[in-house]
């Protein structure tokens, strides 16, 4: 128990091609790609913030 073997990482990409389909696969591989893509940049901190936020926290 513990690491996944070729025929374990086979079956399951067999499993979540049946269920979800050829075509919707892209569309949440993208869906997760933004996601991890927005933790990134949220974890970073407020290094970027949008202009718009600077400019109501100048006026306060």
């Amino acid at each position: 128990m513990g690491r996944f073997g070729m025929t374990e990482i086979i079956v399951i990409l067999v499993i979540v091609l049946l269920l979800f389909g050829g075509k919707k696969i892209p569309e949440l591989m993208k869906g997760l790609g933004t996601g991890i893509k927005e933790f990134k940049d949220a974890s970073k901190g407020e290094e970027k913030q949008p202009a718009n936020s600077k400019k109501e926290e100048e006026s306060k």
